[in-house]
């Protein structure tokens, strides 16, 4: 086993690859479950690049398929409609119910591997696609970690990391219970499992106030309301042989319970602490076993120590500024990772990135708005989802990088702003 030059800090194992036969995929068999041999993944010409199956197609999904295209990989996808983000650019495009497992094993057929842009697959149904002899990648046993925060919860303390004080509530009265616990309201109610983006999580100040959770008939996680400094983010992705990168650790900025701004890497963060969130994330994968990206979602505490919030095991929002700020992006990494490559360098191109999210306004046409966000700003980077526009909805996001924390902020606050409408000069 050698090791790589620091990577994020951090010294991470790297497989030592053999030249292979050219007719083989990297897993060293020939590309293509379906038939077995050269050509299987339905290029002309014999050419045997392995096709990769994603469940999902949303702007995740898309953003995957961008970074998978300078590798010849090919994507299949299983999508709602015809209509959504990732629909519209990949070629060959199954329209489907993800919860139907017949829908889902047909789908997989004539895939390389399978991996996600959201974790709402039915667990048992990723099981069935692995009996089958489909690789699966994150797993099951991977991804019930964050399809159901309870599982989560359990497991992390199993393994000790730090998380708020939590335990599952039956009632709200039991609420109100573990709110005498924790030291009192407001405390924070998440259903176990559907929860994105602010849904699914309740801020709770009274027992009278704990009722909406539970009228979703789920399981219901009670945590202590954290005093954080700030929210974090570290992203790291791993291959099936152990094989581990970890990006710069982000500050996340929320408005709303929806990622608006990310800064990488989190301006004056503790250097001592800045390791121990790229460990703690590194650990967390190792221990549940995650192919893929993995986002560890954390708060920094006034104390000056961290907690786990959430667990992302797909491309993440907090990852989008590695696109255009990083060496190898968590697009192009992921790809890498559920093919079982070699995962490229995950360090910063510049000094500051910032990623600022484009929510949908009262001003739908966004193209009008280039002429002027590029011509005053030729270095920006837009990245837009093929939405429709809708007040709150995510349909885009901007980069901007420099040397100059406060320049590269307001350059990017300035064109997500301008984007929407918010601003007109």
């Amino acid at each position: 086993m050698l090791t790589s030059p620091h990577v994020g800090r951090l010294r991470v194992p790297v497989r030592v690859w053999r030249a292979c036969d050219t007719r083989e995929s990297p897993r060293g068999r020939p590309c293509g479950p379906s038939s077995g041999g050269p050509g299987a993944c339905g290029y002309p010409g014999g050419v045997t690049f392995p096709v990769v199956g994603m469940v999902g197609g949303g702007q995740l999904a898309r953003m995957t398929h961008e970074a998978g295209i300078p590798l010849g990989i090919k994507f299949k996808l299983l999508s709602d409609t015809a209509q959504d983000s990732a629909a519209q650019v990949v070629n060959e495009v199954v329209v489907g119910d993800y919860r139907d497992l017949d829908t889902l094993r047909a789908f997989a057929r004539g895939c390389d591997v399978i991996t996600f842009d959201h974790e709402h697959v039915p667990t048992e149904h990723l099981r069935a696609l692995e009996a089958d002899g489909i690789p699966v990648r994150p797993g099951p046993d991977a991804l019930v970690h964050a399809q159901d925060k309870g599982v989560m919860r359990a497991k992390l303390t199993e393994i000790g990391a730090p998380c708020p004080r939590h335990r599952i509530v039956k009632d709200p009265a039991d609420a109100a219970a573990f709110a005498h616990e924790a030291g009192g309201f407001p405390v924070i109610l998440k259903t176990v499992r559907g929860g994105y983006d602010g849904k699914g999580v309740w801020v709770v100040r009274s027992e009278a106030e704990a009722a909406e959770p539970f009228r979703a008939g789920v399981p219901v996680l009670a945590e202590e309301k954290v005093d954080f400094v700030r929210e974090l983010a570290a992203d790291i992705v791993r291959s099936p042989h152990g094989q581990a990168v970890a990006y710069p650790v982000v500050e996340s900025i929320q408005v709303d319970g929806v990622c608006d701004t990310v800064i990488a890497p989190a301006p004056e963060l503790d250097e001592r602490l800045a390791g121990e969130a790229q460990q703690l994330a590194l650990r967390i994968a190792a221990e549940l076993g995650v192919v893929g990206h993995l986002a560890v979602e954390l708060f920094e505490t006034r104390d000056g120590h961290i907690l786990v919030n959430e667990l992302a095991m797909r491309p993440h929002n907090s990852g989008h500024w590695t696109q255009d700020g990083a060496i190898t992006s968590q697009f192009a990494n992921h790809v890498r990772a559920v093919l079982d490559l070699p995962l490229g360098d995950p360090r910063p191109r510049a000094a500051w990135t910032v990623m600022s999210n484009v929510l949908g306004g009262d001003y739908p046409d966004m193209y009008q708005a280039y002429l002027h966000c590029m011509a005053r700003d030729p270095q920006l980077k837009i990245h837009m989802y093929g939405k429709d526009v809708k007040p709150g909805r995510k349909v885009g996001h901007v980069n901007t990088y420099g040397d100059d924390l406060a320049d590269v902020r307001e350059r990017a606050r300035h064109a997500a702003d301008y984007l929407r409408g918010t601003i007109t000069e």
